[in-house]
């Protein structure tokens, strides 16, 4: 049963609002993705501050115009939902990456960050990037690295030192 006027002015809204909000959006194809499997999927993004909108390829158009977003939603195949994220611009990316690992009816298309289009290759980099902690871990060991060395440095010389002055000291026994 089609839409009336008043029903599609509330999904435009609605979708709008989801767009404003948004750090990132994951295009994804989901034709013969099963209820209990989407179900799942959804459940997942909620925990992680996402979401999975299905919404009409027209109704997408209309509002990524509206908010300026280069994106010609159109030429995507298939069956087109939005993984939107809040948090983060890495998460939707992983989510709906690790989802369609898990799902083989569930197939990535491209994505949108900074308003600007891109393809499936940049949101698989970004869905293997590592977690934002380990990053921020390898950068602080990276800067801790040349203290720890002066510090094992000045370190040995001491010991050295100590050793030569007990040698000394045990020859002279």
């Amino acid at each position: 049963m089609p839409l009336t006027k008043e029903q599609k002015k509330k999904a435009l809204e609605a979708l709008r609002d989801k767009i404003s909000k948004k750090k990132s959006i994951v295009f994804v194809d989901f034709a013969g993705l099963k209820v209990k499997d989407m179900s799942a999927l959804r459940k997942k993004l909620r925990q992680a501050d996402s979401e999975f909108k299905a919404a009409k390829k027209t109704l997408m158009g209309i509002v990524f115009k509206e908010a300026k977003i280069d994106a010609d939603i159109k030429k995507l195949p298939g069956e087109i939902a939005l993984v939107l994220g809040y948090k983060d611009e890495v998460t939707p990316a992983k989510l709906a990456w690790d989802a369609s690992k898990e799902y083989q009816n569930l197939k990535i298309l491209g994505g949108i960050l900074e308003n600007k289009f891109v393809g499936v290759n940049q949101i698989e980099a970004l869905a293997k990037l590592p977690a934002r902690e380990v990053l921020l871990a390898n950068l602080v060991g990276s800067l801790n690295s040349p203290i720890s060395n002066l510090v094992y440095a000045l370190n040995y010389n001491i010991k050295g030192l100590v050793y030569l002055l007990n040698k000394i000291e045990a020859d002279k026994r």
